[in-house]
C-alpha cells in the first residue's frame, strides 16, 4: 500500500470524523439525541477522558483531573507520533497491506480524537442548555489542550430489566450496546481489530 493511498485514506477518515463531529456540535445540546433508524440514534455527549468515559484521575486520585486531561492528551500525541513513524517505516519497508491498513485506521481515528482534545476547547464554546457556536466571539470554552471528545453513534440494541436469577445485576435496568463513540473511535477499533484476528498475516513478510 502506497504512502499516497495510505494519506487519501487517512484525510477521507478525518473528514468525515470531523465533519460529522462539527455538525454535531453546532446543532445539538449536551445528551439531545435524534432517531436515525432502527436501533442507531444520534446522542451528543462529550468525553473529557479515556474510553468508556474513564479519566486517568480516576485511577491517580493524587492529581487533579485538569492535570490528568493534560496528561492524556500529550500522551495521546506521544503515541500518535510513534504510530506515525512506525506507519511510514512500515510503508517504506513495504510491510504488509494489512499491517499498513490497519496502521493508518489507527492513526487517523487517533489523530480525529486528539483535534478535538487540542482544539475543540477554544474554537466552540460549550453545548450545555445551548447549541454551540464556531470561533464564538467570547471564546472558546477551555484552553488549549484542554478540549473534549465528541462522540454522537449510540445503538442500544436492547433496553430492559435483566432476570433476577443473573448474579450481581439481576434485576437492574440494563442497556445494550450502551456506550456512544464516534467515527475516529470506529477507525481505531477497525485498526486493532485487524491486528488481533489477521495477526500473522499482518506481520508477514511477503
Amino acid at each position: 500500500m502506497s504512502l499516497k493511498k495510505t494519506l487519501v485514506l487517512i484525510t477521507l477518515i478525518l473528514v468525515i470524523d470531523q465533519v460529522l463531529k462539527i455538525y454535531i456540535k453546532t446543532h445539538y445540546t449536551i445528551q439531545e439525541s435524534t432517531h436515525v433508524f432502527g436501533w442507531f440514534q444520534l446522542l451528543f455527549v462529550e468525553n473529557d477522558g479515556m474510553a468508556w468515559g474513564a479519566k486517568l484521575s480516576d485511577f491517580l486520585p493524587f492529581i487533579s483531573d485538569r492535570t490528568a486531561k493534560l496528561i492524556l492528551t500529550l500522551f495521546r500525541i506521544i503515541a500518535l507520533t510513534g504510530i506515525g513513524y512506525w506507519l511510514y517505516s512500515s510503508i517504506s519497508h513495504k510491510r504488509s497491506r494489512i499491517l499498513i491498513l490497519a496502521l493508518a485506521l489507527i492513526f487517523a481515528g487517533a489523530l480525529g480524537n486528539i483535534i478535538d482534545s487540542v482544539f475543540y476547547g477554544v474554537i466552540f464554546n460549550d453545548s450545555y442548555s445551548q447549541i454551540a457556536t464556531f470561533m464564538p466571539k467570547d471564546g472558546g470554552y477551555d484552553s488549549l489542550f484542554y478540549g473534549k471528545v465528541v462522540d454522537m453513534l449510540h445503538f442500544p440494541i436492547w433496553k430492559g430489566y435483566l432476570p433476577e436469577w443473573i448474579p450481581f445485576y439481576g434485576g437492574k435496568y440494563f442497556t445494550f450496546f450502551e456506550p456512544v463513540f464516534n467515527f475516529a473511535d470506529m477507525a481505531i477499533s477497525s485498526g486493532v481489530g485487524m491486528l488481533i484476528f489477521f495477526n500473522r498475516r499482518a506481520f508477514s513478510n511477503h
